[in-house]
């Protein structure tokens, strides 16, 4: 814990932002840090809540009171060792995690909750601009060798720990640069990608193996993967994006959100020209998805310079506060507005996609929504009503389908000969993290399905475990019980 009166003496302040007018003219992260003193507070915050919620908020388990009562008493390098004992990688998700840990805090019942994801942030910056970051390899190797399939937040969760084990580890990636979705889906003003290179190093330094163009299933077989480890374990994510089958979604200007998000990354990466990628400038955007992914493509289209950029969301406005059936400490579905709404949007609910309008040359030039309303009954599923006379064409150049995923791609599962699930997942229990295929595992978006950066780690630390205790017989690595933390 932190101070014991701190959160009667201290309001939560969390960090400012550049204004708008100024962020938006490049992709460069644009929070505005709080002082020492002023984090100290904020982990002073931190009260004597006998039971910390927090921890079954997290999916990781971190042990919240104990960082922040190092970071309260000025002990950064201590709150930095604490924080690394569960999160492999804070500085991902102390910008990009939702912060579950936060809604589930106790004082969070009636005052706003200590600012958690904020502290996290600032203890792994603190921890590398002192150096206290460095490579940590294993005293001794086992001989065993393990691939781990997909560089995203849970397979490389996944390499460090099982690396410590001992393992030698090679990381397969079919992209050009290390990162998964943490690189090509998350735009650089909500993460810059020094952020992961920093962090790549250590683990490279830490003796971890990195190919990338390797696209396994392709051009490198699953025999001959079998052949060179001892264990593999699948972490290719769920990749498969949901579309809308409608009438016009073959039109020139309808685009997979992710196909423009990783396009635009690779731009300001400076690996393809901007005349080479979807640009939004002098387009009237429209998202249709009211998510993260959707909140990305809004920042990135005002970043653009789009003409106007409006968003669609099918399910009803969600509540400003806490929805009743929805209390402390669960993760509640409330109104959302992140920095990129703030940025320049219009947004609607309860409208419905129904037809994508095109000229003669087959480019979009509009599309037409119906509003619908949701009809709940007990015992049944929700349905949803198109309200008549609701219709209306809009004007738009560019949509953008942010619309999440159904599942894994079958590439991996058809080359391993692995079982997957009616939700095509990779088929696997949180028991042990193991495929119908002896020595093959899977872990994170590719098991769960899509879900948090957080589980992801999480997943990827799991598995680590089991790979371990597959090779060895047993394993010192640590293992969480999550079976009672709710599902975000």
């Amino acid at each position: 814990m932190g101070k014991i009166t701190g959160f009667l003496e201290y309001e939560r302040q969390d960090e400012t932002y550049k204004t708008p007018k100024k962020r938006i003219k490049n992709y460069k992260e644009f929070t505005i840090p709080l002082e020492t003193p002023e984090l100290q507070n904020q982990g002073a915050r931190c009260m004597d809540c006998g039971i910390p919620f927090c921890h079954s908020g997290c999916p990781l388990g971190n042990l919240i009171p104990d960082f922040n009562d190092k970071v309260y008493k000025g002990k950064w390098k201590e709150a930095a060792e604490i924080l690394h004992a569960t999160n492999n990688f804070p500085e991902f998700t102390g910008r990009l995690c939702p912060a579950p840990c936060e809604e589930a805090c106790v004082l969070g019942i009636n005052e706003d909750p200590v600012s958690i994801e904020n502290i996290e942030k600032n203890i792994v910056e603190t921890a590398f601009a002192e150096g206290w970051i460095v490579a940590k390899s294993p005293k001794i190797r086992t001989g065993k060798s393990v691939a781990v399939i997909g560089s995203g937040p849970a397979g490389l969760a996944a390499a460090q720990q099982l690396n410590r084990a001992g393992h030698t580890i090679t990381v397969f990636e079919r992209d050009e640069k290390i990162g998964g979705l943490l690189r090509y889906g998350i735009p650089d003003f909500k993460m810059e990608k020094q952020v992961i290179d920093r962090r790549i190093k250590v683990l490279a330094e830490e003796g971890i193996t990195f190919k990338t163009n390797a696209h396994v299933g392709v051009d490198i077989h699953a025999n001959q993967l079998k052949e060179d480890f001892d264990a593999i374990v699948l972490c290719g994510g769920a990749t498969v994006k949901r579309s809308i089958p409608i009438k016009g979604a073959e039109l020139k200007g309808v685009h997979q959100a992710m196909d423009f998000l990783k396009r635009n990354n690779q731009y300001v990466d400076g690996l393809v020209d901007f005349d080479q990628i979807t640009s939004a400038k002098g387009k009237n955007v429209i998202v249709i998805g009211g998510g993260d992914t959707g909140s990305d493509c809004i920042g990135t289209s005002n970043r653009h310079g789009a003409t106007s950029v409006t968003n669609f969301e099918i399910l009803s406005k969600p509540t400003i506060g806490r929805p009743a059936h929805q209390p402390w400490p669960y993760w509640p579905m409330k109104l959302k507005e992140t920095s990129s709404h703030q940025e320049g949007v219009e947004r609607f609910f309860s409208i419905s996609t129904k037809e994508f309008v095109g000229d003669k040359k087959g480019n979009l030039i509009g599309l037409k929504t119906v509003e619908v309303e949701w009809i709940f009954k007990k015992g049944e599923r929700p349905q949803l009503n198109e309200i008549p006379n609701t219709e209306k064409q809009w004007d738009c150049d560019l949509v953008l389908l942010a619309l999440g995923f159904t599942g894994a791609e079958k590439t991996l599962a058809d080359e391993f000969g692995v079982e997957m699930d009616f939700r095509t997942n990779i088929k696997a229990t949180t028991k042990n993290y193991a495929t119908n295929v002896s020595g093959v595992f899977t872990a994170g978006d590719m098991r769960r399905g899509q879900s948090l950066i957080v589980w992801a780690i999480s997943e990827g630390r799991q598995a680590a475990y089991h790979v371990d205790a597959f090779l060895m017989g047993s394993s010192n690595l640590p293992l969480k019980d999550d079976s009672d933390l709710p599902r975000v």
